[in-house]
C-alpha cells in the first residue's frame, strides 16, 4: 500500500478544522497517546478550575457550598452537557454513580417494565462486567431470567418475542466494531423489547442521537472520550416516555421526591432524578463539568470526519510498513468506532516496545493491540509517526522472539 508523504501528511494538518483544539489539551510532546478510550487526557482548563473548587467552594464556602455553588444541580447540569452530545433531550440524562451501577439500575428497571419475558440478549463481545452486572441481577432477581448471548453479527437475527432487554454496547471495546444503534433498536421495538446500550466507546467520539434512534435507556462513562478524569462518574439515559413508569432498585436519598424532608418512607422523585441515589461526587463532578465546556463549539461531524480520517490513515501506514499485523477492526469506517485494533501473537511486547518508545496504545488479551484516536487533540502528524514508530518496535520485537 502507498505511504503518505510528509508533505501530504502537513497539509492534512494544516487544512484541520479541529486543529487548533489541541492547545486545550495537557499533551507532551514527547508521547504520542493513543489510549483515550481508556482513559482522556488533562484538559488544560481543569485544574485551575480544580484549584477554585477546592480553596475557595470547598474551603471558604465550606457546607453553604451546596446552596452557594449549585453542587447539588451538578448531576442534572452536567447531563444536560453530555446529552447535547448524544441527541438526548433536556432532563433525560444525570450524572450519577459508575457505569457498571447504572447498568444495573438501568437493567432492573427495563426488567421490571417487561415481566413477562425473561431474556436479556446481548452478544459476546460485550465489556465483560456488562455481562456480569447482567447475571449477578439475573441471580439476585430469582425470577427465571436468562442472560442469552450470541455472536456480535447474529444480534438481529436472535431478537424475538422472548426478548425483554437487547443490552449491548455499541463500540466492541476490543476490535471497534461499531453496531448499528438505530436499526437494531428498531428490530427490538418490533419484537417488543426494551434496548439499553452502553456508549462507553461512544460518546464524544463520534455523533449520536439516541433521541432519532429511539433508545430506551443509556449508560456510559466520563473518563474516556470526555476526559473527565480518572473515575469520572458516568451517566445513564432514560427516554421521555420511560422516565415516570420506572421505578428505581436502589433507592436512594437523593433519589427522593424531597430529600431534605427525611421522610421514613421512600417516594421517588419524579423522572429521571429518581436515579441518584447518594450525595454527588462534586469534587469529580465538577471536573468533568469542566472538561466538557471544549466540546461546546465542536460540531460533532467534524469530529467523527477527522476520526475516520485519522483511522484510514494509521490503518493504511500500518498496513504498508507491518505484514507481521492483522487488522482486527472492521475496514468499513461505518462499522468502526474510533479505535483500530490489530492482532499479534506477541502483542503485550509490542505495545511495551511501544512505550519505551514514547507511544502508548493498548493490549487486551489474547492478540489484539489497540489504538484509540481522539480528534480533538490528535494531528495527523501524531498518526503518521506511531506508525513509523510501531515499524520500528515491531522489528525489534520480531528480533527478540527469533
Amino acid at each position: 500500500m502507498k505511504r503518505r508523504t510528509l508533505e501530504e501528511i502537513t497539509a492534512l494538518d494544516r487544512d484541520d478544522p479541529l486543529r487548533e483544539k489541541r492547545s486545550a489539551f495537557e499533551i507532551s510532546e514527547d508521547v504520542i497517546y493513543l489510549d483515550g478510550n481508556s482513559l482522556g487526557v488533562l484538559p488544560k482548563a481543569v485544574p485551575a478550575l480544580m484549584d477554585t473548587v477546592v480553596t475557595q467552594q470547598w474551603g471558604d464556602s465550606l457546607i453553604r457550598g451546596w446552596s452557594e455553588h449549585g453542587w447539588m444541580d451538578l448531576p442534572s447540569r452536567v447531563g444536560n452537557k453530555i446529552g447535547h452530545l448524544i441527541g438526548a433531550q433536556p432532563g433525560t440524562v444525570i450524572v450519577a454513580d459508575s457505569t457498571s451501577v447504572n447498568l444495573f439500575k438501568l437493567l432492573a428497571a427495563a426488567l421490571a417494565l417487561r415481566p413477562r419475558r425473561k431474556v436479556i440478549l446481548s452478544d459476546s463481545g460485550n465489556f465483560p462486567t456488562d455481562l456480569h452486572i447482567a447475571q449477578g441481577l439475573r441471580d439476585l432477581l430469582e425470577r427465571n431470567h436468562e442472560l442469552k448471548l450470541v455472536e456480535p453479527d447474529k444480534i438481529e437475527n436472535a431478537i424475538d418475542k422472548s426478548v425483554a432487554v437487547l443490552m449491548l454496547t455499541e463500540v466492541d471495546y476490543k476490535t471497534g466494531f461499531k453496531h448499528d444503534m438505530a436499526r437494531l433498536t428498531g428490530s427490538a421495538h418490533d419484537a417488543g423489547a426494551l434496548t439499553l446500550w452502553d456508549l462507553a466507546h461512544s460518546t464524544g467520539a463520534f455523533p449520536v442521537d439516541l433521541t432519532a434512534a429511539k433508545v430506551d435507556f443509556a449508560v456510559g462513562c466520563g473518563y474516556k472520550y470526555l476526559n473527565g478524569g480518572p473515575g469520572a462518574p458516568a451517566f445513564l439515559y432514560i427516554a421521555p416516555e420511560h422516565q415516570n413508569k420506572v421505578m428505581p432498585p436502589l433507592s436512594g436519598w437523593m433519589g427522593h421526591q424531597a430529600p431534605f424532608d427525611f421522610d421514613l418512607e421512600y417516594r421517588p422523585a419524579a423522572g429521571i432524578e429518581c436515579m441518584r441515589v447518594g450525595t454527588p461526587p462534586v469534587l469529580s463532578l465538577s471536573a468533568l463539568d469542566c472538561a466538557l465546556d471544549v466540546y461546546a463549539d465542536v460540531d460533532m461531524l467534524d469530529i467523527r470526519q477527522k476520526s475516520v480520517a485519522l483511522c484510514e490513515l494509521f490503518i493504511s501506514e500500518v498496513e504498508a510498513r507491518c505484514a507481521e499485523l492483522q487488522l482486527a477492526s472492521p475496514r468499513n469506517a461505518d462499522a468502526r468506532g474510533s479505535q483500530v485494533s490489530f492482532r499479534y501473537d506477541y502483542g503485550c511486547s509490542l505495545i511495551k516496545a511501544l512505550s519505551v518508545r514514547g507511544v502508548i496504545g493498548d493490549f487486551r488479551p489474547p492478540d489484539i493491540i489497540r489504538f484509540g484516536f481522539t480528534p480533538l487533540y490528535h494531528s495527523y502528524m501524531d498518526v503518521f509517526r506511531a506508525a513509523e514508530i510501531l515499524e520500528e518496535a515491531i522489528a525489534q520485537v520480531s528480533l527478540e522472539i527469533k
